[in-house]
């Protein structure tokens, strides 16, 4: 049976759709997306639709983990993204899963309209300094998250509903510093919310990704290692501040989860994540015939096994578990042998060999954890790759016009369509601000904390479309001070 034969994102693949005049279909598909899946094996599998790409399309696929830069961009509301774009890498439109019905008659349909030179979307304009709002102070900031938290249900936000970290983490903060028995109250309200509802894998451990319904009913079972990597260090840090043991149970359930089915055992290091499967959840939940487990994707990615090490460092010290400690080191220097590479900085993921280097949160994750292991054991040699990959990023990706940092180093021999587009992500420099502070304090290079206020001065008119997590704002004016 004849199959789309994807190409992947590259310069290459967009000179062939010059070369042929043809639009491309661009593909944007997570391994752990159930829905994803389906699309595959329904819509992308119509001998119809297979035909019309082979004749009028270049298919570029895109796996969403593996590429964060061209999700960002391209994302069109949710996983599967299918977008038509022109070989100049525009957006032509699209939107998120088609059915097998209609995939074949909007394939022709664009096809069509591109032939005949109809009108495309216009690229969205620059933000323009005219209508730029105040920034808002510290007080503003934490009333606009304040004015996020779901009084009846737990959590920060609407349906769908995420399990947010910073907000709660902001929360403990007020009341650990200042008393406040009201942001005790929202943290503990949602903390119990998210630990003890569906949002929980009762079954495994772990956290899954997001719940369809504000109560956390409903959730979407996919499991990743970021998601589980967060928890981990919130319920950590509530066990910490509050003493209260069921927040210890929870983070040692996280554990439980990332380290029977996502750790390596042997080599360390964490996998990325394992897919949704209702199925397999209903039929081991009710006692009946045990199905096959999801499968895992064991893709070893630097931010978020950085991220993963940091939250076991933490839990091995509150928990009193130095083996937990140990193995987030050997993980820590894992990812750190295979995708380090001097003078250029971490590579994204690890797959039989480094790929897709350049990225900011890749650096700036893994710094942070090897200062996190450089508190934990005092060797030097962590503290040195924090400060060289905080000064990989500051060469790389640091605008030095404006401040702040866009999410990715600019590279014209492969920079196609929206990737030309300087972005500065919100809670990626509200996370370099603390790195560069917390790399100051470490090595002595006091010019780094004049970056950090750069950084913090460049995003804060971002805050107040934030929602939520505009407590990671908050967070990093608070980690100024101390």
């Amino acid at each position: 049976m004849a199959t789309i034969a994807w190409l992947p994102w590259s310069a290459e693949s967009f000179a062939r759709a010059r070369a042929g005049g043809r639009p491309v279909l661009l593909s944007i598909a997570p391994t752990w997306c159930r829905h994803s899946l389906e699309m595959d094996r329904s819509s992308f599998e119509d001998p119809a639709v297979v035909a019309l790409v082979a004749h009028r399309y270049v298919p570029v696929r895109v796996d969403a983990d593996r590429r964060p830069d061209i999700c960002e961009r391209y994302s069109l509301g949710g996983w599967p993204t299918t977008a038509f774009l022109t070989p100049e890498g525009e957006l032509l439109g699209g939107g998120t899963y088609v059915e097998r019905a209609r995939l074949a008659e909007t394939l022709a349909r664009v096809a069509d309209a591109f032939s005949s030179g109809a009108p495309r979307c216009s690229p969205a304009a620059g933000r323009g300094t005219a209508s730029l709002p105040a920034p808002l102070t510290a007080a503003q900031l934490i009333a606009q998250v304040d004015a996020c938290f779901d009084a009846e249900h737990g959590g920060f936000g609407g349906a769908p509903k995420f399990p947010h970290a910073a907000p709660v983490q902001l929360a403990l903060a007020r009341y650990r510093d200042g008393g406040s028995t009201a942001h005790h109250d929202m943290a503990v309200k949602s903390l119990d919310a998210m630990g003890w509802s569906p949002l929980h894998d009762d079954l495994n451990g772990g956290f899954f990704r997001y719940s369809a319904s504000a109560d956390w009913s409903d959730p979407h079972q996919e499991k990743l290692l970021d998601v589980n990597a967060a928890l981990l260090d919130l319920y950590v840090d509530a066990f910490e501040t509050l003493q209260l043991a069921r927040y210890a149970e929870r983070a040692e359930d996280v554990l439980r989860y990332v380290q029977t089915w996502l750790a390596d055992p042997v080599e360390g290091g964490w996998a990325g994540s394992q897919r949704a499967d209702p199925a397999y959840y209903a039929t081991s939940g009710e006692g009946g015939v045990v199905a096959a487990a999801p499968p895992i994707d064991r893709t070893l990615y630097t931010d978020w096994n950085a991220a993963m090490a940091s939250a076991a460092l933490k839990a091995g010290r509150v928990l009193n578990d130095p083996a937990l400690s140990e193995f987030a080191i050997r993980s820590l220097e894992r990812v750190a042998e295979l995708c380090y590479l001097p003078g250029g900085g971490v590579a994204h993921f690890h797959d039989r060999e480094p790929q897709v280097r350049g990225l900011l949160g890749d650096q700036l994750a893994m710094a942070a954890a090897q200062l996190d292991a450089f508190e934990a054991t005092g060797d030097i040699v962590h503290r040195m790759l924090a400060e060289e990959l905080v000064l990989h990023a500051m060469r790389t990706m640091w605008d030095e016009a404006n401040g702040g940092f866009f999410d990715r180093a600019a590279d014209p021999d492969e920079d196609v369509g929206l990737l030309e587009q300087r972005v500065k992500p919100f809670a990626g420099n509200c996370a370099a601000a603390r790195v560069l502070r917390r790399t100051a304090r470490a090595s002595g290079r006091d010019e780094l904390n004049g970056v950090a206020e750069r950084t913090l001065a460049a995003i804060q008119v971002d805050a107040p479309g934030a929602g939520p997590l505009a407590a990671e704002l908050a967070l990093a004016i608070a980690a100024a001070g101390e």
